[in-house]
C-alpha cells in the first residue's frame, strides 16, 4: 500500500463532534464527577500497552457529547517520513450502561490508507478489510460484542492544473465495538489496542509481528481523564 495523506484530520461515527480542550476529554458544565476507577484503570491500561515499533501512538483530544467518559488515541504506521496507515481510537464509559453497547465500554475507531491500484480494484477488499479488524481482535483471544461498521473505497482522479498527479485509491474503515469487561468491570483495554495497531499494520502492508517484535510504548502523561 501507498502512503496515507498525512494524519487524521476527521471523525468516524460522530468521532469529530465536539470541542477540543486540549485534555483527555473536556467537561462542559460547571462540576466535574468523580472519574469512575474503571475508567481510570483502562485507561491507565491504554497508557502502558506493549506495541509494535512500528505504530507510533500518542493521546489526542476525546470527542465530546458521545458518553460520559472519554480517552482517544491516535497512531501511524511509519517508515522512514512516510505514513502508511493512520487512525484514531477512542474509548468511550457511561457508568449507567448504554442499550447499544451492551455494556459500559465502547470502542470506535477510524482507519485509513492508501491502496495500489491492483489492490484497489479487488471487488473482495471491503469484506477482507472487515475481517482483518475481526481477525485482529480474534487473533489475540478478545472478547467483544456488538461490532458494527462501515469499509469505504474510493478514488481520486486529477484533471487540469492537477493532472500530473496520478490516480489514487484509498481505504476507511470506521468500526466500533464493545469490550467485554472483567469480573471487576474493566475491560483489557491493552490487548484490544494492540489489536488495533496490528490491523493498522495490515491495513499498511505490513508483514505480520514476529514472536517478541514489540517494544514497551508509554503514551505522553496527559492530566487524568475527566468527565465531559
Amino acid at each position: 500500500m501507498a502512503a496515507a495523506q498525512g494524519r487524521l484530520s476527521d471523525g468516524a461515527g460522530g468521532m469529530g463532534e465536539g470541542k477540543d480542550t486540549g485534555e483527555d476529554e473536556g467537561h462542559t458544565g460547571s462540576a466535574a464527577p468523580p472519574v469512575p476507577p474503571a475508567f481510570r484503570a483502562a485507561v491507565d491500561a491504554l497508557r502502558g500497552a506493549r506495541l509494535r515499533p512500528q505504530v507510533e501512538v500518542e493521546p489526542t483530544p476525546a470527542p465530546q457529547r458521545l458518553a460520559p467518559f472519554a480517552y482517544a488515541v491516535e497512531a501511524a504506521v511509519v517508515d522512514g517520513e512516510q505514513d502508511l496507515a493512520d487512525g484514531r481510537l477512542v474509548l468511550l464509559h457511561d457508568p449507567a450502561g448504554h442499550d447499544a453497547w451492551h455494556g459500559t465500554f465502547r470502542l470506535v475507531t477510524l482507519v485509513r490508507a492508501e491502496l495500489e491500484p491492483e489492490m484497489a480494484a479487488d471487488p473482495l477488499l471491503p469484506d477482507v478489510c472487515w475481517t482483518w479488524l475481526t481477525g485482529a481482535l480474534q487473533a489475540r483471544g478478545l472478547s467483544y460484542g456488538e461490532p458494527s461498521g462501515t469499509v469505504t473505497r474510493a478514488s481520486s482522479h486529477y484533471f487540469g492544473g492537477l493532472s500530473a498527479r496520478p490516480a489514487a485509491s484509498q481505504i476507511e474503515i470506521r468500526a466500533s465495538w464493545t469490550p467485554r469487561e472483567s469480573r471487576a468491570g474493566v475491560p483489557d483495554t491493552a490487548a484490544h489496542l494492540a489489536s488495533w495497531c496490528d490491523l493498522l499494520a495490515q491495513v499498511a502492508g505490513l508483514p505480520p509481528a514476529a514472536p517478541g517484535d514489540a517494544s514497551v510504548v508509554t503514551l505522553p502523561q496527559r492530566r487524568d481523564p475527566q468527565a465531559r
